[in-house]
């Protein structure tokens, strides 16, 4: 049978989130009633990173433990990998040492190679043009709020980054339409949208993208890697904050969702991020639940 990957949010049908999204359900459930899950009992996940984090790193690590199995972190800096070793040795040899590999890095060829020369599956936990693992947090939370996201309007907030190369992929995965405002300079890169992508629109005025949308999202303005524009970033920003005004353009049971780390003051109001209609913090925990039930996946296929 051939390796299932999950290199980017579209490596998926609808079919298959339908179940992953509902064995997360389960997987929560028990979580917060402290059975046991122990579906990767004697299984193992190696972590690559390449890029800093914290939820990713620990809703892996975390998840594989409570699953029964085991997590190995692997930084670059500490690694051959870092040492010039080429990817597909790299993966080479990591695939028969392990069951699941998760990848943090920068450029989404990289993983795209290590995944072509792996014997097992692999995650993406992070790149500069997808970040699959959180948007599907993201649905997952919309699910558990407000049920069915299809038809439903997001509205996208600042920077065309992994976060929303992601959304535009899950939007035409599950049939909700993307509300696209970025500042001159920073547009949508044609080459990281598929061909004929209807489920999106763009708009010049953030406030406008915010009207009638069921779900507002946003992210830091210079995500890592681009540290050095960040000056430039905060003048080209000024305006794609998300305040309480463009909160009150959305429907009034609207939610709010940031991936974090958040600069309130930058992207996102205090009075937003801290208010009613966010959903910070369960979107965070839920990288947990639907990491698990991913690896539980990829792993194992389907439970009965």
């Amino acid at each position: 049978m051939a390796i299932k990957h999950y290199l980017q949010f579209s490596d998926f049908t609808l079919d298959e989130y339908e179940y992953v999204i509902e064995r997360s359900r389960v997987i929560k459930r028990k979580f917060k009633n402290y059975e046991p899950h122990h579906t990767l009992a004697d299984r193992t996940l190696v972590m690559v990173f390449e890029k800093n984090s914290t939820r990713t790193r620990l809703s892996f690590e975390a998840g594989m433990h409570q699953m029964g199995g085991a997590a190995i972190y692997l930084n670059t800096r500490d690694s051959q990998l870092g040492r010039g070793e080429p990817v597909e040795d790299a993966a080479q040899v990591m695939s028969r040492m392990c069951d699941v590999i998760m990848i943090r890095t920068y450029g989404q060829e990289i993983i795209e190679r290590f995944a072509k020369h792996s014997r097992v599956p692999v995650i993406n936990g992070l790149t500069n043009e997808q970040h699959p693992c959180q948007v599907l947090a993201d649905v997952f939370t919309y699910i558990e709020h407000h049920g069915s996201i299809q038809g439903k309007i997001v509205a996208w907030v600042g920077d065309a980054n992994n976060m929303l190369y992601s959304w535009l992929q899950a939007a035409e995965v599950f049939g909700f339409h993307v509300n696209v405002s970025t500042p001159k300079g920073y547009d949508i890169d044609p080459a990281q949208v598929s061909p004929g992508n209807k489920n999106y629109t763009f708009f010049a005025d953030p406030a406008d993208a915010c009207q009638d949308a069921d779900l507002v999202t946003t992210d830091v303005w210079t995500s890592m890697g681009f540290e050095a524009e960040n000056n430039a970033r905060l003048k080209a920003f000024d305006g794609w904050i998300v305040d309480q005004a463009k909160m009150a353009r959305a429907k009034k049971d609207a939610l709010f969702m940031h991936c974090l780390p958040a600069h309130r003051g930058e992207e996102v109001a205090a009075e937003v991020i801290d208010g009613p209609q966010s959903v910070v913090w369960e979107e965070a925990e839920n990288r947990l639940h639907v990491q698990k039930a991913l690896l539980e996946y990829l792993v194992h296929g389907r439970f009965d």
